[in-house]
């Protein structure tokens, strides 16, 4: 039977443009919805062979819904620019690569596919219609199907069904009710998606609701019988149109010889050089289901919806698999290698099963690493009721161990941090390990995502088994040792296997650039192993002192809230932004500051700030909410999160989270322990050491401005740190042009103000706010300030520019901090993101500097055999426990080795205090 394809262009064309980042050609012409739609037009061509086919977009101008109802997607903001200005070379590219493509004025896209598919049923012709619109799921039937190719989702009537809880023929009654906010078409207000099908279930069809519309209570009945009117406007509104005298037939649509040198052209122009080798035969551009060579996809050229070939994959039951994979292991020069655990927690976690995946034996580890992956899973855990018998866990991590314990046998994985914890949480020390693609993608792309399933679509154009897929979600999730064990076995050997071939595409990108290279292999993959080593030290936390804390917190909470109702003059509930803004806003007539999206006042806590300038109720408010977060942060918490094994509390560091390179901690998070208070800072008091040691603090002294200093090479700032001044005096007396013994403390306080908020981009608004200065005093500040300073003014313009010019900022150290929305048409996003080019690089290298710390200073506390424990990395500052006869041994050591760690243009400063706690220490 003969197959129509028809593609949704509009709905692609959207889609891509939001998902995709703002990729650019080196002139500067906007790329990223023509290479999102194209891929997704390239996969489509090769997963479904079709006779006839089409993409189909909108055409300019009013539809005949508009004649209809004027509010018709009304409310749409016009298209961005860079959308526009991609409509014409996609269109184009389209035309070239043989697609017929179809634009109606006066109708929509939908009419046109409805239309379509109506006559391919007609004739007998099966139709696949790839969109992403919900609308289009009327259409449905027996001869026509959905896929969705953004999200690997394909809907035959069972699916719409499944999907929305209505099958095809009653999409238009549920479109009805619920509505559709894009288009700005009303339906019955209160009543969403739960509440449409449920009525649909009772009463079949919209008329007979329609006809039962008195016999439903409520206030979501009364919202009924007063949409009637409109019912049948709304009902005409989403009905796609299938019956447009079209001047193109199905037959019409045969696909077209593709203008290959129309196509190059194009490439070239939008710079898709790996499409450009392709079309000139340079290279393969793998598309098609089943898969199976490793080998590297050019980054977003390839479709995030095809999936690998699992069919190979292996299940270990029995000893002779394990020892001919362990043969394999053995001799393979790298393996990739997954956990599946009991727990999220790594300190937690036990083993339920462990896969690897190796490239083909004949395969080298050069440029094209392996034809084939061999994957497999090693259950050791699965425990429902009728699960296969699994080897012995304890005996076969024996039989594992010298492998896993052997620094010569190269391992591969996705955040092989977390494994190593799991793997030591039964005794096995996992060494030898030389790639991790999570942080290969973090030096290369800091601001994208770098979870596997990302990692995959990304770079490999590859579809994946999600962990809610096998599990479940919510309070239907099952463990994963209650995991069907053939199901267990196609996601995790899944997970080795893709692992694999996301790194065989990031390695050479990595090579191709010494610096990324570097920052990889000798900073993020070594302090990888400084950071597991952290996470298990952990730290020694007072529980009762934290309880004391915790009864006195509540004390206080309540008299503020006694405070607060009195203020109010009644009683109510402090946690309440609908009672709070009432009191506030209504009956004490405060000034609103601003709105939330729905157009109420908004209490957050920058409105609650302002307030509190001039009020005392807001005030009171803003004390409250401090000291509930402490108890419930912190307080409450951290006592109840002490390990039971340990005695100790162990946070997680997140290595690729902040684009700047910082590193952050949680479960708990000890990096953002409120210190500005007296109560935050007392938090601190309960993270003691064990008798006979004292907690020590290491801590760079303004290394931000310090970096600036040697980043702006400007004079005065170099002289100021190099003579070893008070700088934020220094620069008072530059700007208000004293001497610095003239400076008042608020003078100093204002220059402080200016050094920092210049670091982050502050604005003269900014500054004036934050000072208690009027705007032209503030700018006049900021006038002297670069009068004084012309290196830094120079610096942030250079650095700006050069931020718009390449789309990154980089490090000292070379790390590249990609600014996606410099060029961004949104003035705000802009502006925020020229702001972030300018902290971004000193953020960034105290990031980094600090990173060099830790690896100097473990490897100095190792090679002298102390036994000094670093516990925690905060920000600038490192926390160690110490015996005290080795206190004296790191007061003078430390500020050298952290101090050295880099050869800036200023001294790098470094602080050391000591105490029975951190806070003491601090």
């Amino acid at each position: 039977m003969s197959t129509l394809l028809l593609v949704d262009g509009s709905s692609y064309l959207y889609r891509a443009f939001h998902a995709l980042p703002d990729l650019r050609t080196s002139a500067g012409e906007p790329t990223g919805a023509i290479r999102g739609v194209l891929s997704m037009l390239r996969v489509l061509e090769a997963d479904y062979k079709s006779d006839y086919r089409a993409v189909v977009f909108d055409a300019k101008g009013k539809t005949f819904r508009d004649d209809w109802y004027p509010e018709y997607k009304a409310h749409r903001p016009s298209m961005p620019e860079d959308l526009v200005a991609q409509i014409e070379p996609l269109h184009a590219c389209i035309r070239a690569a043989g697609w017929p493509l179809l634009m109606v004025d006066g109708v929509e896209a939908d009419d046109v596919i409805g239309t379509l598919s109506r006559q391919a049923a007609e004739a007998g012709i099966d139709c696949v219609i790839s969109t992403g619109d919900k609308d289009l799921a009327q259409l449905v039937n027996g001869h026509v199907t959905l896929v969705n190719t953004m999200n690997n989702e394909k809907l035959d009537a069972a699916g719409v069904k499944t999907k929305f809880g209505v099958p095809p023929e009653r999409m238009v009654d549920y479109l009805a009710l619920v509505g559709d906010t894009v288009d700005n078409v009303p339906g019955v207000a209160k009543v969403g998606p739960k509440t449409a099908v449920k009525w649909l279930d009772v009463w079949g069809s919209l008329d007979a609701i329609v006809a039962h519309a008195g016999e439903i209570g409520g206030a979501v009945g009364e919202n009924l019988r007063k949409h009637l009117d409109f019912l049948p406007l709304g009902v005409k509104l989403v009905t796609v149109a299938c019956d447009l005298p079209l001047a193109q037939a199905v037959t019409d649509l045969a696909p077209l010889v593709p203008d290959t040198a129309k196509l190059a052209e194009l490439y070239a122009r939008l710079e898709f050089k790996g499409w450009l080798r392709e079309l000139k035969g340079e290279a393969p551009a793998p598309t098609t289901r089943s898969r199976t060579a490793v080998t590297p996809a050019p980054t977003l050229e390839a479709a995030p919806s095809v999936e690998p070939d699992r069919s190979g994959y292996e299940c270990i039951l029995d000893a002779a698999q394990l020892d001919a994979w362990l043969a394999r292991l053995d001799a393979a020069p790298l393996v990739s290698l997954d956990t599946e655990t009991t727990d999220l927690d790594p300190m937690q976690a036990r083993l339920v099963g462990i896969s690897f995946a190796i490239p083909d034996a004949d395969a080298s580890l050069g440029a094209n690493f392996g034809n084939t992956v061999h994957a497999a899973y090693l259950p050791l855990g699965h425990s429902y009721a009728g699960a296969p018998t699994q080897l012995p866990l304890a005996a076969t991590l024996e039989k594992l161990r010298p492998w896993l314990e052997s620094p010569q046998h190269g391992k591969l994985g996705q955040h092989l941090k977390y494994d190593r914890h799991v793997f030591a949480n039964h005794g096995v020390q996992l060494r030898g390990i030389v790639e991790d693609t999570l942080l290969q993608s973090y030096v290369l792309e800091s601001d994208k995502t770098h979870d596997l399933g990302a990692l995959a679509a990304r770079h490999c154009g590859l579809s994946t088994i999600s962990y809610d897929a096998v599990t479940g979600k919510g309070a239907n999730r099952i463990s994963f040792a209650q995991v069907e064990l053939a199901r267990a076995a196609e996601y995790a050997a899944e997970d080795a296997d893709v692992t694999l071939r996301v790194h065989q595409v990031l390695r050479p990108q990595l090579a191709a650039e010494p610096e990324l290279e570097t920052l990889y292999r000798e900073l993020e993959l070594p302090i990888a192993e400084v950071l597991f080593r952290i996470e298990r030290n952990g730290v020694l936390i007072d529980a009762a002192t934290l309880v004391q804390q915790s009864d006195e917190l509540g004390r206080k909470i309540m008299a503020l809230e006694t405070e607060a109702q009195q203020l109010a003059g009644q009683p109510f509930n402090l946690n309440s932004p609908k009672q709070l803004a009432e009191i506030l806003f209504n009956q004490q007539g405060l000034p609103v500051v601003k709105k939330t999206p729905s157009g109420g006042p908004s209490t957050d806590e920058e409105v609650l700030e302002k307030l509190a300038e001039d009020y005392p109720l807001p005030k009171k408010i803003l004390e409250h909410r401090s000291f509930a977060k402490l108890k419930n942060t912190y307080t409450d918490k951290l006592p109840k999160m002490i390990n039971a094994a340990t005695g100790r509390v162990h946070t997680s560091f997140g290595q690729a989270t902040a684009v700047t390179g910082r590193l952050a901690s949680t479960d708990p998070n000890l990096q953002n322990i409120p210190i500005r208070t007296p109560e935050g800072r007392r938090i601190r008091s309960a993270f003691v050491a064990p008798p006979g040691h004292r907690i020590l603090s290491a801590d760079y002294s303004q290394i931000e401005l310090r970096i600036m200093a040697h980043l702006s090479d400007d004079p005065r700032l170099l002289e100021a740190f190099a003579q070893g001044e008070d700088v934020h005096r220094a620069t008072a007396a530059e700007v208000f042009g004293l001497t610095p013994i003239e400076v008042s403390n608020e003078q100093r306080r204002a220059a402080k103000a200016i050094n920092f908020g210049l670091i982050y981009g502050m604005s003269a608004f900014g500054l004036a706010k934050q000072i208690g200065v009027d705007r032209t005093a503030a700018q006049a500040y900021m006038d002297r300030y670069f009068a004084r300073y012309p290196g830094v003014a120079r610096y942030m313009e250079e650095t700006r520019a050069g931020a718009r010019d390449k789309g990154y900022v980089e490090t000292v150290f070379g790390r590249r901090l990609w600014l996606p929305e410099i060029k961004s048409s949104n003035a705000g996003r802009r502006q925020g993101a020229e702001r972030a080019a300018i902290n971004a690089p000193m953020q960034g290298t105290a990031a980094d500097l600090i990173k060099r710390a830790m690896l100097a200073v473990q490897g100095w506390l190792d090679a002298q055999k102390l036994q000094t424990l670093l516990i925690l990395q905060v920000h600038d500052e490192l926390v160690f426990e110490a015996p005290d006869d080795e206190l004296a041994t790191l007061r003078e050591a430390l500020p050298r080795l952290m101090g050295g760690v880099a050869q800036l243009k200023v001294p790098l400063l470094v602080e050391v205090g000591v105490g029975a706690n951190w806070d003491a220490a601090h």
